[in-house]
């Protein structure tokens, strides 16, 4: 069993096949206050039966800004993006890149640390991980 922590985009409204209206007026409310420098990313929980597979979309982020980590079932996907100062001779007219960072975690209760892999190509990073297998030491006894 997987649970997710709640998905903002960038503009403050949350992706819904059918969102209530309680929900449309908090994100309405919660614009304004959305700025770029607390931004998240979109996460995918599968579940394939021995394993999970959690995809995180992370386009225009380099790998070497991506952190991965399983503590105790909590798989945590942490980006930290900081702006280049090498473009000060710039004459920019706008310029909206700043440098922010965001987690976003999702709950595996089954989740092994043993197996784990991570690939990042085309701004997807892909994490598999298997679940804990629960061994049967199942010990067949003769009656006498």
């Amino acid at each position: 069993m997987a649970s997710l922590v709640p998905y903002r985009s960038v503009f403050g409204l949350r992706p819904s096949v059918s969102p209530s209206l309680f929900d449309v007026m908090n994100d309405m409310m919660d614009f304004g206050s959305t700025s770029l420098a607390s931004k998240a990313f979109p996460v995918d929980v599968e579940d394939q039966g021995d394993a999970y597979e959690v995809k995180a979309y992370l386009t225009g982020v380099s790998k070497d800004d991506i952190d991965v980590e399983l503590n105790e079932g909590r798989l945590s996907i942490s980006v930290s993006v900081d702006e280049k100062e090498e473009d000060e001779d710039k004459n920019y007219l706008q310029r909206e890149f700043v440098s922010y960072s965001a987690t976003r975690g999702v709950y595996l209760k089954d989740a092994s640390s043993e197996g784990l892999s991570a690939k990042y190509a085309d701004g997807v990073l892909t994490v598999s991980v298997p679940k804990f297998v629960e061994k049967k030491n199942v010990t067949k006894i003769a009656i006498d």
